[in-house]
């Protein structure tokens, strides 16, 4: 273990669905108190990922570590302490209040009147009445973001919260997600494929690629500074197609830090065009 507190570490996990290998060994450790953003393409192994920490399915092998705890029995009492959005359930014809209420009542927690009000004050959806069948993309989001703080877990997983939202709805999420680490001290795993934002709201990543995480990074990382050079010229189109061979001088040179994305395309490949 590293000097910080893991909260959440596996090791060489690995899942085949048939003959189809989708964790190939995987490596990762969440530590208590971060932000921790899931990165990769579709199919990369992200939500099998959260299945394994879960316990929604079964691995092939490797050992996964919640709180330091590895047996059965101490893996079900500390996967009470996590709560998910991984995907979203509700009854069509309850509001979300009511909805809240079974799985309030699912999960086992007392006093749910004023625990659903806090959540659905947090998400924004307190004043709401109508059916969930008439929600909004977004208002799904965040009913299934209030489920999953039911209880204030110690261990918050959201699995592409901010799929299908507009750019308000994003923002809203990001600012909930470090409140929540913030004001009610939880630990978050959040993936996303829009690299841009989760940079904004992470700052620990991991990178997965092929069924494994490749890297895991830091915003210090990401601050590190990368070689530039920019050009100030008379005739920009033709220096940069015979700027070595004409002496075109270099009028200035500055440091240019790595995005989210351009270090994942660096690591990975392909293009962000």
């Amino acid at each position: 273990m590293s000097e910080k507190e893991a909260m959440i570490k596996l090791e060489n996990i690995r899942k085949s669905y048939g003959k189809n290998e989708i964790l190939k060994g995987v490596n990762m450790q969440v530590n208590r108190g971060d932000i921790y953003g899931l990165i990769g393409k579709n199919g990369a192994g992200k939500t099998t990922i959260f299945k394994m920490i879960l316990g929604l399915s079964e691995k092939n092998d490797g050992t996964v570590s919640i709180e330091g705890s590895t047996n059965d029995k101490e893996l079900m009492r500390n996967r009470s302490k996590i709560g998910f959005l991984v995907g979203t359930k509700f009854y069509n014809y309850l509001s979300a209040r009511d909805n809240l209420k079974y799985y309030a009542t699912v999960k086992g927690i007392a006093d749910s009147k004023n625990e659903i009000d806090r959540v659905l004050e947090i998400v924004g959806l307190q004043d709401v009445k109508k059916p969930f069948k008439n929600f909004s993309l977004g208002m799904t989001q965040r009913l299934g973001i209030a489920n999953a703080i039911l209880g204030n877990p110690d261990i918050l997983i959201l699995d592409e919260p901010t799929n299908g939202l507009d750019p308000q709805g994003i923002a809203d999420v990001r600012h909930m997600v470090q409140r929540f680490r913030e004001e009610f001290g939880m630990t978050v795993i959040v993936s996303s494929h829009i690299l841009g934002e989760l940079e904004h709201t992470a700052d620990r990543f991991g990178i997965v690629n092929g069924g494994v995480v490749v890297r895991e990074i830091t915003q210090e990382d990401l601050n590190e500074k990368q070689a530039a050079v920019e050009i100030a010229v008379d005739d920009l189109p033709r220096a940069k197609e015979v700027l070595t061979a004409n002496n075109i001088r270099i009028v200035r040179e500055v440091q240019e830090k790595s995005t989210l994305e351009d270090y994942y395309f660096r690591l990975v490949g392909g293009s962000k065009e």
